[in-house]
C-alpha cells in the first residue's frame, strides 16, 4: 500500500530529495530576505516545497492542501492521512514549534490538552553541514508522549517574554529521531551560488499581455 514512508524507501526519489531539497530550500532563504535577513515567510514558503515535494511523488489527487485555519496542526492531507510539516534551521533540536500563539493563557490551554494528532515531517536545516528529512509517524509521536510524559514534551513560553509559540522540548524531539520506527533522509546542506531576483517573475507577469 502506498504511503508517505514511499518517500524515504523509493530510491530514486530519494536520491532527488538529496540533490534538490538544498537548493529549494536555498531560493526560498533568498525569496524572503530582506536587506540580508530572512523573514519569517520563509517557513510558509519551507511548507509548500515539502508539499509540492508530496504532490510530486503522489499526485495532485492524492494530496489535500485546502485544510481550514481551525485545524492549526495539519499543514496537509496525503491519502487523507494529517500532517504537521516543521522546519528548524541549525544543528540542535530545540525551537521547534507545536503552536503559534502570543497569548499565555491560550500557550497554557495548550499544555493540557494537547496530545499528537497527525504525522510529522520535520526538516533539519543545517547549512555547510549534514541535516536530515524527518518522517515521524503518529503512532510514534503517542508512544513517546506517553512514555516522557506532557510536562517532559512540551515547552512553554518563559514567563515575561514573548516567543509567539508553544515547542516541544529538544527531549521529545531527539527521542523522535531515534526512535527506530520513525525515517529518516541525511540531506548535505550545501547552497550553489545562485542568481535569484525576487522581482523579476512579477516583472515579467506585469509586462505580459
Amino acid at each position: 500500500m502506498t504511503s508517505i514512508a514511499d518517500l524515504f524507501t523509493d530510491e530514486k526519489i530519494v536520491a532527488r530529495i538529496k540533490n534538490k531539497l538544498p537548493k529549494l530550500f536555498h531560493i526560498a532563504d533568498l525569496e524572503s530576505q530582506r536587506a540580508g535577513k530572512i523573514g519569517m515567510e520563509v517557513g510558509s514558503i519551507r511548507e509548500r516545497i515539502i508539499v509540492s515535494l508530496l504532490i510530486y511523488k503522489f499526485g495532485e489527487e492524492n494530496v489535500e492542501t485546502a485544510i481550514p485555519i481551525t485545524e492549526p496542526e495539519v499543514d496537509v492531507r496525503l491519502f487523507g492521512k494529517p500532517i504537521s510539516i516543521k522546519t528548524r534551521s541549525g544543528s540542535g533540536f530545540s525551537g521547534v514549534k507545536l503552536i503559534w500563539t502570543v497569548d499565555a493563557q491560550n500557550a497554557k490551554e495548550f499544555l493540557y490538552k494537547y496530545i499528537p494528532s497527525c504525522d510529522m515531517i520535520f526538516v533539519q536545516i543545517n547549512w555547510k553541514n549534514k541535516g536530515f528529512l524527518f518522517y515521524f509517524p503518529l503512532e510514534v509521536q503517542l508512544e513517546i508522549f506517553e512514555s516522557i510524559g506532557r510536562d517532559n514534551y512540551i515547552k512553554l513560553p518563559s514567563l515575561g517574554t514573548n516567543p509567539r509559540g508553544v515547542e516541544i522540548t529538544s527531549k521529545a524531539l531527539q527521542t523522535l529521531v531515534m526512535n527506530k520506527d520513525s525515517f529518516k533522509i541525511e540531506i548535505d546542506w550545501q547552497k550553489e551560488d545562485l542568481k535569484f531576483n525576487s522581482f523579476k517573475r512579477w516583472v515579467d507577469l506585469w509586462a505580459q499581455d
